[in-house]
């Protein structure tokens, strides 16, 4: 089974509980050079394919980067324009920076992005009206929900499996459906849903964990995997100013996650979500 390898494009300070602390003179270099051309290594070595979802601010910045992903075979997605929750955007700015981000992506690729990832997961009941936006920009399916609830985004009652959604119910699968859906992965237990497949979670858990919540997940549906560049490179900033709890969940074990990264890709094969949805 070939599971799904994602990389949301942004900057090191756009991670939630770093940018709501730090000033615009404390974005010093972006840093996004050097990370992704590490993640690009690494892909090549284990002949893997990924998705890359890109803001539209960073390829508007860096069109070489999103170039030089794209011709190496990788696909390339919408990560919105800045990195905003899409409830603090609203329909009406949500769609504008959707189009903004198309035309971005379309100007470096040749191709009209059709995956989406919400920054942050931040799709909910209450910014259900993103997936008519993104139907009316030709987007064929989105990888933003989050099937638990946590204190900055989740679905509790969504689907864990890949399912075709309605506009009229995002949480509801139905046949031949306006959108498909590629939630999060997370372990389904009896009693509550794991999270496993990314950021914090990923950096905590140890490599046998992940292994083996992959192989438990496989025996049913394909896993998606979601990663930062700035999660993966050894020099990526830290800033100590912000709160304790926030440092904790932003950097907790930061060097443990490309040594977990080159792991899965020697256990597992992986490509991009539109290849896993058959999508092609």
């Amino acid at each position: 089974m070939i599971n799904a390898l994602s990389f949301d494009l942004e900057y090191w300070y756009s991670a939630e509980y770093v940018s709501r602390h730090i000033s615009d003179q404390d974005k010093h270099a972006d840093q996004i050079v050097q990370p992704v051309a590490q993640i690009l290594r690494l892909l090549d070595k284990y002949n893997a394919k990924a998705t890359f979802f890109v803001l539209g601010e960073l390829a508007q910045k860096h069109p070489q980067v999103v170039k030089e992903i794209f011709c190496k075979g990788h696909e390339i997605a919408s990560h919105g324009y800045s990195h905003k929750f899409l409830g603090a955007l609203g329909p009406e700015q949500f769609a504008d920076q959707t189009a903004k981000t198309c035309q971005i992506l379309r100007s470096i690729t040749g191709q009209n992005p059709i995956g989406f990832r919400a920054p942050n997961f931040s799709v909910d009941q209450s910014t259900d009206w993103a997936f008519r936006i993104l139907k009316e920009h030709g987007f064929r399916y989105d990888s933003s929900v989050f099937p638990l609830k946590t204190i900055l985004y989740g679905v509790n009652n969504a689907p864990v499996s890949p399912y075709s959604l309605s506009l009229a119910d995002f949480t509801k699968p139905v046949p031949d459906g306006d959108i498909i859906e590629f939630p999060i992965s997370v372990l389904k237990t009896r009693f509550k849903n794991i999270p496993f497949a990314g950021g914090f979670y990923f950096r905590a858990l140890p490599a046998w964990f992940l292994k083996i919540a992959i192989k438990k997940i496989n025996q049913t549906r394909p896993a998606v995997i979601y990663l930062h560049p700035w999660e993966l490179y050894r020099h990526t900033p830290q800033i100590n100013s912000i709160p304790r709890f926030h440092r904790f969940i932003t950097y907790f074990r930061i060097n443990s996650a490309l040594g977990k990264l080159e792991s899965l890709l020697r256990a597992f094969k992986f490509g991009p979500l539109r290849e896993v949805l058959h999508l092609n």
